[in-house]
């Protein structure tokens, strides 16, 4: 089950909300947990057992760590927690890839259960916490479960830090405000995925389903800044509706993207895409590989490991480990010297140095295979002799309208213009309440295209299912 989907909208989440306003307020975090259950095993019943396993482990182990019979084994008991979590995200998601690696050939594959990079990450930074003394092991197995397997956040993230929504867990209010802002930021969610999203999808997979040598340079850099378009608005729009979600229930979860191509800098890119995870990062591998205080080399090696396994968590293959060590070697290249010489040229090189940089990685992100990459950088740049080919996807004025306004809504354009509105309509008595009843005319009509959008057709690609 996935958010843009009927099933979800129009039976799920109706249902779950009455429930969830009827019921008394010590029975909500059970009836959460047990609609959170209900979506995972609903996408993936033959591993629900995996996420309940992880919850309970992670629960005993946190327990132990802040009992004081066992305050001599703390580390110890840090370290098994680590290597169960870590084992079983490398045996469900790694060995398949390690086998193939060292030449192995098997015929039964192990499958990828959904999910299972998120929750993971979850349970591994509340375990830390504990250890750090940044938090108290929760008592309540339910408040924890919750935590770990809220569905908002679940199978596509952002990925939420424990001690950002302990409090939420046992004492939350819910205003009329929160809950209309959770629904229009749902919403704007929905459409980026549905109405932005899906439809430059299809241009992505025309252009990434044909031969590598016969794709020429207008149709690949069609295709990549189609998928760059893809990724920003299919991620993003995921966590304004997991954001929006948790609104709804009271939860206020942290902005996961702000505004990343607009960035100036590969450095500035990372601070504004997939905020989570680059925090997440951050402050359980960066830090403790001693971050940028122990000299300049090992800064560079510490970055290059960190986006070494960035790129490994997103995906069991070279392609992304390439990916990953493509935008870690520019990291350590800005904080070498090119950083501070990139900040006195002219703002729009800083900007399309950054975008290039971005975009031919999204080519390592998206392809199957290294030679498929490589023969796709070579059409992009005019190293291949391919001649035009045609795509009879680009007929479709839908998917123009989706580009243009994915373009367009990839800048900070359309929330200056909004700003510039809401100032000028919240100061005019006469014009305020008219402007609020617009607002919502127009957040339903997007939703309603939305629907449209998802009625009509069966492509509704779910592109989490290798993270």
């Amino acid at each position: 089950m996935v958010f843009s989907s009927p099933l979800f909208l129009f039976l799920f989440l109706p249902i779950l909300l009455i429930l969830y306003f009827v019921i008394p307020n010590f029975l909500k975090n059970a009836l959460l947990l047990t609609f959170s259950l209900v979506f995972y095993a609903w996408g993936e019943l033959q591993y629900a057992w995996l996420i309940l396993f992880s919850i309970a482990f992670n629960w005993l182990f946190a327990l132990a760590i802040e009992n004081k019979n066992f305050s001599l084994y703390k580390k110890l008991i840090l370290y098994l927690a680590i290597l169960l979590n870590i084992g079983l995200l490398i045996y469900y998601k790694y060995f398949n890839f390690f086998l193939a690696s060292l030449g192995y050939d098997f015929e039964d594959s192990i499958p990828l259960p959904l999910g299972i990079s998120f929750y993971t990450f979850h349970a591994l930074s509340y375990v830390i916490d504990v250890y750090r003394g940044k938090s108290t092991a929760q008592k309540s197995l339910t408040n924890l479960g919750l935590y770990i397997s809220n569905f908002a956040q679940l199978v596509a993230g952002p990925i939420v830090r424990y001690p950002d929504v302990v409090s939420q867990l046992t004492e939350r209010s819910l205003t009329v405000n929160d809950f209309a802002y959770g629904i229009h930021r749902f919403i704007i969610g929905l459409s980026k995925k549905v109405l932005i999203a899906n439809n430059v999808a299809i241009v992505v997979d025309q252009v990434f389903s044909l031969s590598p040598h016969d794709i020429d340079f207008k149709a690949a850099w069609l295709g990549i800044i189609c998928y760059s378009l893809q990724l920003f608005f299919d991620f993003s729009g995921y966590s304004d509706m997991a954001i929006g979600l948790g609104r709804m229930f009271g939860f206020h979860f942290l902005e996961n993207f702000n505004y990343p191509y607009i960035s100036k800098s590969i450095r500035e890119f990372w601070r504004r895409w997939h905020i989570s995870l680059s925090n997440w990062f951050k402050d359980y591998l960066y830090i403790p590989l001693g971050g940028s205080k122990k000299g300049k080399a090992r800064t560079y090696i510490n970055l290059i490991i960190v986006f070494l396994l960035c790129g490994l968590w997103h995906g069991a293959s070279w392609t992304f480990i390439l990916w990953g060590l493509w935008h870690g070697a520019f990291l350590v290249i800005e904080r070498a010297g090119w950083g501070s010489l990139l900040k006195k040229t002219p703002i729009i090189l800083q900007h399309l140095y950054t975008m290039l940089i971005v975009t031919i990685g999204w080519v390592l992100f998206r392809s199957d295979s290294l030679s498929f990459t490589m023969s796709y950088i070579k059409a992009m740049f005019f190293i291949n002799n391919a001649t035009e080919i045609y795509l009879p996807v680009l007929e479709q004025k839908e998917i123009w309208i989706a580009f243009v306004a994915g373009i367009i809504a990839s800048t900070t354009m359309p929330k200056w213009f909004l700003e510039k509105v809401n100032m000028v309509m919240q100061g005019s008595r006469s014009l305020h309440f008219p402007y609020s009843i617009l607002k919502i005319l127009l957040l339903f009509s997007v939703f309603f295209l939305a629907v449209i959008s998802l009625s009509g057709s069966t492509y509704n690609p779910f592109i989490y299912f290798r993270f």
